[in-house]
C-alpha cells in the first residue's frame, strides 16, 4: 500500500507498506479495514507535530504491533484498521499510540 500524503506545505513522507498480513479478517471485511488504515495514517501523517516527529528519514523493515482488539464485521474492520494506524504512528514515533 502506498499512500501518498498531501500538504500545503513542501514537505513529502513517503510510507510504503509492502505486505499487510491480514489473518483472521474475513474477505468482506478486508477492505473496511484498509479504507480505514490508509484514512488514520493519511489524518496522521497530515499532522505538522507528526511531520515533525518524523524529519529524520527512517526505515522499520518490521513492525510488530502486538495484540489489538477485533469484533468481526465491517465496524470491527474500520476500528481495527485505526487502531492499527495510530500503532504504528506511536511505534515509528517512539511513544505510544492515543486512544
Amino acid at each position: 500500500m502506498n499512500i501518498p500524503i498531501r500538504t500545503s506545505r513542501p514537505a513529502r513522507i513517503s510510507l510504503n507498506i509492502d505486505k499487510l498480513v491480514l489473518r483472521g479478517i474475513a474477505p468482506g471485511d478486508r477492505p473496511h479495514l484498509v479504507a480505514a488504515l490508509r484514512s488514520q495514517l493519511e489524518h496522521t501523517l497530515s499532522n505538522p507535530a507528526t511531520r515533525a516527529e518524523w524529519a529524520k528519514s527512517s526505515r522499520a523493515p518490521v513492525l510488530r504491533l502486538g495484540q489489538i482488539g477485533f469484533t468481526p464485521g465491517p465496524s470491527g474492520s474500520r476500528k481495527l484498521g485505526q487502531s492499527i494506524g495510530k500503532t504504528i504512528a506511536g511505534k515509528l514515533s517512539g511513544r505510544r499510540p492515543q486512544p
